[in-house]
């Protein structure tokens, strides 16, 4: 029997007394954090933009380094947040750097406490991945400052203690949110997970983007 969102929702209310929908994407962080060992996680609504809001969080002038294969999302969302890369030929399994920057693409892994301490470690939940909830995301940090950050930043920049009509708004922000009803997938498919250590996707799974750097006005 295929639950409803209303359904879904009540039901996670009720079995973890919860009062508002939105404490039940609190209650998903919590559960993806812990069991992949970050003292944070902030939901998304897709990977990309988890590592384009980790980009906005940095602010800085580096060149970014990327493999050359990798999905096409990964150059389009380091131009569209500012900043300039070089491609590389990288041989990378499940994960790989953002390099300088900290910042982790693991939309291919997702395993018991694979995270990595003070990176920001980028998950995706779309419907092919390791967790599938059809399309969604989430940021691993162990910074409580980013955390604090980011968690306005997904939400066009409201601050999460008051209603909207309260809110004095202090930052321009993204409207990148995880729904409830998804938190609600995750949080029955991470019960049910069989968490084998796999990773699904390598530099030998995708083809190269070398000759798409004009795309980007790359040198």
């Amino acid at each position: 029997h295929q639950m409803t969102d209303k359904s879904n929702i009540k039901y996670y209310l009720e079995k973890f007394n919860l009062s508002d929908p939105w404490d039940i994407v609190d209650l998903f962080e919590k559960k993806i954090s812990s069991y992949l060992g970050s003292k944070y996680a902030v939901s998304v609504d897709c990977c990309t933009h988890g590592i384009f809001l980790c980009l906005k969080y940095f602010k800085t002038k580096d060149v970014i380094n990327i493999p050359e294969n990798t999905y096409i999302s990964l150059p389009n969302v380091i131009n569209m947040a500012g900043y300039k890369f070089q491609f590389q030929d990288i041989d990378w399994d499940g994960d790989y750097q953002l390099y300088p920057l900290p910042i982790i693409d693991s939309a291919c892994k997702f395993t018991k406490n694979m995270y990595k301490k003070d990176t920001y470690t980028c998950l995706s939940f779309h419907h092919r991945k390791q967790l599938p909830i059809g399309r969604g995301g989430m940021i691993l940090t162990d910074d409580l400052q980013a955390y604090e950050w980011l968690k306005m930043a997904r939400y066009d920049g409201r601050h999460l203690d008051r209603k909207y009509d309260d809110d004095n708004f202090e930052m321009p922000g993204y409207h990148m949110y995880l729904t409830p009803e998804q938190a609600c997938i995750g949080l029955d498919r991470l019960e049910k997970l069989d968490d084998k250590g796999n990773s699904i996707g390598s530099s030998k799974t995708y083809k190269s983007l070398l000759k798409y750097n004009k795309l980007f006005n790359q040198e």
